[in-house]
């Protein structure tokens, strides 16, 4: 896949995940009608851009170790993400101990997440007090 194309594709997450704004939260949520966490609100805006995810199952709101999940990203379709955040990353970021949180990155310096206090997907900025744990981008694939 050329250049262009990777930054259609990854638009197209972006703009997945903005229609996803305004769904219900739900723990463990796979339908935009009934609620999505935010696990669901990656799912369901990769599979809005033709990729075929994975979702980890069993995971709580509060975690000790989300490690052995990560490969779920692979299986996704999705690469680690090296360098500053960009629209369209995937990002894995503590929010405090034990509290592990995906959202995607509607810019540098915003997100479209799942939010559990608000009961609802939102866009809203990066809060700098979070810490990034790993993130990463749609996977290049060839065009058939």
């Amino acid at each position: 896949m050329n250049g262009h194309a990777s930054a259609r594709q990854g638009a197209a997450l972006v703009a997945a995940a903005a229609t996803l704004a305004g769904s219900p939260f739900r723990l463990h949520g796979r339908d935009p009608a009934t609620g999505l966490d935010c696990v669901g609100l990656v799912v369901a805006a990769l599979s809005a851009t033709g990729a075929t995810p994975r979702a980890p199952k069993g995971y709580g709101l509060r975690n000790l170790s989300v490690d052995h999940w990560l490969h779920f990203a692979d299986r996704s379709g999705l690469t680690a993400s090296p360098g500053p955040i960009l629209a369209d990353d995937v990002l894995l970021i503590a929010l405090s101990h034990c509290q592990h949180h995906l959202a995607i990155a509607a810019s540098a310096a915003s997100i479209i997440h799942a939010h559990a206090g608000l009961r609802q997907v939102v866009r809203q900025p990066l809060d700098p007090a979070w810490r990034l744990h790993i993130k990463w981008h749609l996977a290049q694939q060839m065009e058939g």
